[in-house]
């Protein structure tokens, strides 16, 4: 019996897939390798093996460059580029802000009130008299310019008034009454100005006064008497230590009607300007006191 070669191809030999059979030729050598058909095969897989690589390294680069074009479209269509400044976060919370500077607490005093200084005797220690709370020989109020007349100090409040007014001056204590005279086209006006310890006092005397009690008209220096017996316009009011009242009329002994707008405006211009200089009064001991 003899054998012989099966039919079909002989297998290629593959040294990458196990159990495949390395070629053979019969030459008539005893079966040797045919070298140069292996060199040849390994050649050839070696080849295609470099180009899957290359291939391979190609894509890669790709993937990495779309990836990074990605990235840098993502980035650019941040919408919070597109929001108001006001939806933004604050300076203060953005990274790297820091902390907000801090200032030490400053030791300078608060102004002094000028109130206080015309409020009570402890602390309203400036000189006081008519003539310097109405200096001078004329007043301009506005475009209206009044002549000043006599000027009196009296330590006893009740000889300066009359009607009611003694009584609430006395019961409240009041230390002096100073009083000016002002006239202009034959209207005339006297303003008193009562003096307490405070303002406390002051107030209460002003609440006890009312329409019977009247600062006595101060006449003289050129001001004929007036409101003697005529009908007269009278005012009161107070602020601080100081209880203040007006009574204005004619020099010609005529009564005053509510139509007498001249008397009205020398009588309310003396009040307001009576109210400024005490105010004033404050103003100046409060500001001596501040620059000691």
């Amino acid at each position: 019996m003899s054998f012989g070669q099966q039919g079909g191809p002989p297998s290629q030999w593959d040294p990458w897939k196990p159990h495949s059979q390395q070629p053979w030729t019969d030459d008539g050598n005893g079966g040797t390798p045919d070298w140069a058909a292996l060199a040849e095969a390994s050649e050839s897989r070696n080849r295609k093996k470099r180009l899957l690589l290359i291939g391979g390294g190609a894509f890669a680069t790709l993937a990495i460059g779309t990836a990074v074009a990605m990235a840098v479209v993502s980035a650019g269509d941040d919408k919070r580029a597109d929001k108001p400044t006001s939806e933004l976060p604050a300076s203060a919370s953005l990274p790297g802000g820091g902390t907000a500077p801090s200032f030490a607490p400053t030791s300078a005093a608060p102004p002094l009130d000028p109130k206080e200084f015309i409020a009570s005797k402890a602390k309203d220690t400036a000189p006081l008299s008519a003539e310097l709370l109405f200096p001078g020989t004329q007043l301009t109020m506005g475009s209206t310019v009044y002549k000043k007349g006599a000027t009196a100090d009296a330590k006893d409040c009740s000889a300066a008034s009359q009607g009611t007014l003694p009584t609430a001056l006395r019961a409240n204590g009041c230390t002096s009454l100073m009083r000016a005279t002002y006239v202009k086209d034959g209207a005339a006006v006297t303003v008193g100005v009562a003096v307490f310890d405070t303002e406390a006092q002051a107030a209460k005397a002003k609440a006890q006064s009312d329409k019977k009690g009247f600062v006595k008209p101060l006449a003289g220096s050129g001001v004929k008497d007036f409101c003697v017996s005529a009908l007269c316009r009278t005012t009161i009011n107070s602020v601080g230590r100081y209880a203040y009242f007006t009574i204005a009329g004619f020099t010609d002994g005529k009564d005053v009607t509510t139509k007498d707008t001249q008397v009205f405006s020398i009588g309310d211009d003396l009040a307001e300007f009576t109210f400024r200089q005490i105010n004033r009064r404050g103003e100046a001991q409060a500001s001596a006191a501040a620059n000691r």
